[in-house]
């Protein structure tokens, strides 16, 4: 883990193949939560929905359990897929924060998302302690609904009541 004030650099090619360096200094932890997750089942409830698939699957090194609703039509998962899956306050690289209303990013700036082919932004409405360090985190993406469960000492930045982004790519 890094602490909040950590300073680095992003390079990036510009038009003219050169490198352009930026200094930045992260005003607050943009990754709260990240893990490799193999999906074991597909709407484990039997329900089946014509956009929505629920995936369950465990974490690889965490050791977490996850429910996740996504959008099928534009994001598909099957049985067996590994993926990345990070939790984040912001996009913006350099940890500014979002407003959370409204989505525009400076034109040509590199975002978090970049790096990712499935992000959904929404909010915490429940963190549930549930003993022996164990805990239960349930968002909701605009409907779609995220339930995470494992050790606090691992999703301790999660908060109640709290707007993150939850973002997805194939490994």
């Amino acid at each position: 883990e890094q602490p909040s004030n950590v300073k680095g650099s992003i390079t990036r090619p510009t038009a003219d193949h050169k490198e352009n360096t930026r200094t930045f200094t992260m005003a607050a932890r943009v990754t709260l939560f990240e893990d490799i997750f193999l999906v074991k089942t597909l709407n484990p409830d039997r329900k089946v929905f014509d956009r929505v698939n629920r995936i369950a699957a465990d974490g690889t090194t965490f050791d977490c359990d996850l429910l996740l609703d996504i959008n099928c039509e534009i994001y598909n998962l099957t049985e067996g897929d590994k993926i990345t899956l990070v939790l984040a306050s912001t996009l913006n690289l350099d940890g500014t924060p979002d407003d959370h209303f409204s989505y525009a990013p400076n034109p040509g700036e590199p975002t978090l998302a970049d790096n990712y082919e499935y992000v959904m932004h929404g909010r915490v409405f429940d963190v549930a302690y549930k003993g022996e360090g164990v805990i239960v985190i349930a968002a909701s993406f605009g409907g779609l609904l995220m339930r995470l469960t494992g050790d606090q000492r691992h999703l301790s930045s999660v908060q109640p009541d709290m707007r993150l982004y939850v973002l997805i790519k194939k490994d």
